[in-house]
């Protein structure tokens, strides 16, 4: 096993991790510990595919790992942040969460229909490169996460400034991922005709 395959099965790894700390709640800043458990496995996404590419380590396990790896990560931050409404609703209105309900929704569905999108491309031989535009939207979401969490350990003024840039972050994150989605089948239909 190689060290971009090592480095993804650590971000799969520290995923619990991320998850224990932010239930952590007798541990104080625990979400501050979250942010940036998240945040290095986060930077291990980056990490793994430069070392990848810049070697000529890719594999297909890394194809097939990498990209679920990602998802699970994200994907379990975003839910687990639904639970804690004090998130958000400690400086906003309560709907509030309803906004954020809606992001992580159309950000999860957005990756399962991509997910299904290049399974059926797969199928056909076809591999579908992601664009430019995803990689924006994958570095909003994870901003997003990290400004967000960070915010709910502090109080006060710097806490309320982190949180409208985390909000500001998962907005752009949740429209990127609208554009991103659309553009990615637009410009992959023919995998829908075959």
């Amino acid at each position: 096993m190689n060290l971009p395959n090592k480095l993804t099965l650590i971000r799969v790894i520290m995923i619990p991790i991320f998850v224990t700390f932010f239930y952590l709640t007798v541990l104080p800043c625990n979400y501050l510990f979250a942010a940036i458990v998240f945040a290095l496995a986060a930077f291990t996404d980056f990490l793994d595919g430069y070392i990848a590419r810049k070697y000529n380590l890719v594999t297909n396990l890394g194809k097939f790992l990498d990209p679920i790896a990602d998802k699970v990560l994200v994907s379990t931050a975003l839910i687990v942040m639904l639970t804690v409404p004090q998130i958000l609703c400690a400086y906003f209105p309560a709907w509030s969460m309803i906004v954020l309900g809606l992001c992580v929704a159309i950000i999860l569905a957005r990756e399962l229909i991509v997910s299904g999108f290049r399974m059926v491309a797969a199928s056909a031989g076809l591999v579908l490169a992601a664009d430019m535009i995803g990689k924006y939207k994958t570095t909003f979401q994870d901003v997003a996460i990290v400004v967000l969490l960070v915010s709910a350990s502090f109080v006060g003024t710097f806490g309320y400034i982190l949180c409208i840039v985390g909000c500001v972050c998962m907005l752009v994150a949740t429209v990127l991922t609208i554009v991103s989605g659309c553009n990615y089948i637009i410009k992959n239909k023919a995998v829908l005709k075959s």
